[in-house]
């Protein structure tokens, strides 16, 4: 049986989850954040790869990029491979737990559950990634379909580079939501030893995403750039 302060904690768990991302979606449209200087980047790179007569570099720098994706997505199968597999031995887990630390309640059947979020995280994760990578793949075809920019006017130009670089960034943010269900998994596993250090554990998972997408060096660097 799941106490009340498991519920609390597992409540505050989506809230913050959900709520960090809508936070962070709204203030990318008013502030420089990651999100907004990436996309910029994004457009001139498009434009400068319409300008170019070999595109190779790009697909090239496209593949890069899936191939980043791909080994994000053939991590979350594996573990979620590990997890079911856990997930059938949770008596086994339950008394590792206890003995590590006696001061847990836990029983098999919330080993269980705790092993179902994790999993149910991670399935949400392989999905954003495969996503993310299908639509990579369509901004290759897209780099690949590309016109001439010699024979185009500054303003079609501007409408290609736009377009293809809205592609780009979907690709991105896709991977970003992947990403973010990683860190929170990672919050996720503090369930296991105590419901208020799953607390503690995913406000600092959020304070460690705002500092890195909102006041990094390297979104300063990207600022000057």
């Amino acid at each position: 049986m799941i106490s009340s302060i498991d519920l609390i904690a597992l409540a505050w768990f989506f809230s913050l989850w959900i709520g960090y991302t809508l936070f962070a979606k709204k203030r990318a449209k008013l502030v420089s954040c990651l999100s907004f200087e990436l996309r910029r980047k994004r457009t001139d790179w498009m434009r400068k790869m319409l300008s170019r007569e070999n595109n190779m570099p790009d697909v090239g720098l496209i593949s890069t990029l899936e191939r980043n994706v791909a080994f994000f997505a053939s991590s979350c199968l594996l573990i979620m491979a590990g997890l079911i597999t856990a997930m059938s031995s949770a008596e086994q887990v339950n008394a590792m737990l206890t003995q590590l630390m006696p001061w847990s309640t836990s029983t098999a059947s919330g080993v269980q559950l705790k092993l179902l979020l994790l999993t149910g995280i991670y399935v949400f994760a392989f999905f954003q990634f495969t996503w993310s990578l299908r639509q990579y793949g369509f901004c290759g075809v897209l780099v690949g379909a590309a016109p001439d920019g010699r024979d185009m006017t500054d303003d079609d130009k501007q409408l290609y580079a736009n377009r293809t670089a809205k592609v780009l960034d979907q690709a991105s943010h896709s991977f970003n939501y992947g990403l973010r269900a990683i860190y929170f998994s990672l919050a996720g596993l503090s369930w296991f030893i105590h419901p208020l250090l799953l607390i503690f554990a995913t406000v600092l998972v959020v304070v460690v995403l705002k500092q890195r997408e909102f006041h990094s060096a390297v979104l300063k660097a990207l600022r000057e750039c």
